[in-house]
């Protein structure tokens, strides 16, 4: 398979039009078109732009070697890896905080987000530098991610 054979293929699996993504890597319909079809090859740039629009592995738009997909490595898989891989007394709390969380019955897990939702908001809108330069007060937020 060539890279413009790939490019159909993701445009495919994304299931947009020629046209639509066209418009996602800035360029027409008639220019995806000549590019799939093999007419003109895909130039560096809308190489890396069909990465970076549609998550796609580089190597294998090129070469066609490994996964289509990038693994997507965000804050929230950064802190899971930290809690898990760390040793920190701090994450130990957090660790048993999720625990026991998870044997909570529904109605006090209901509590305990209203409670996370309502400290978050009252955080946000103090008007004080301190609150809004502290990183550890997006925790609330992160703990959330596990309720649901």
């Amino acid at each position: 398979m060539t890279v413009n054979e790939r490019v159909r293929e993701i445009r495919k699996s994304v299931k947009l039009t020629m046209e639509k993504f066209g418009e996602r890597l800035g360029v027409g319909k008639v220019a995806i078109s000549c590019i799939e079809s093999g007419k003109n090859n895909v130039t560096e740039q809308t190489l890396k732009v069909i990465c970076r629009e549609f998550n796609i592995s580089e190597e294998w738009l090129r070469t066609g070697k490994g996964d289509m997909y990038d693994i997507l490595i965000d804050d929230f898989t950064l802190v899971i890896s930290d809690l898990i891989e760390k040793s920190d007394p701090v994450y130990d709390v957090i660790i048993d905080i999720l625990k026991t969380y998870r044997t909570l019955d529904d109605k006090s897990k209901t509590v305990i987000q209203n409670f996370i939702l309502q400290l978050t908001d009252t955080i946000e809108n103090k008007d004080n530098d301190v609150s809004k330069s502290w990183n550890i007060w997006h925790l609330p937020s992160y703990l959330l991610k596990f309720t649901y």
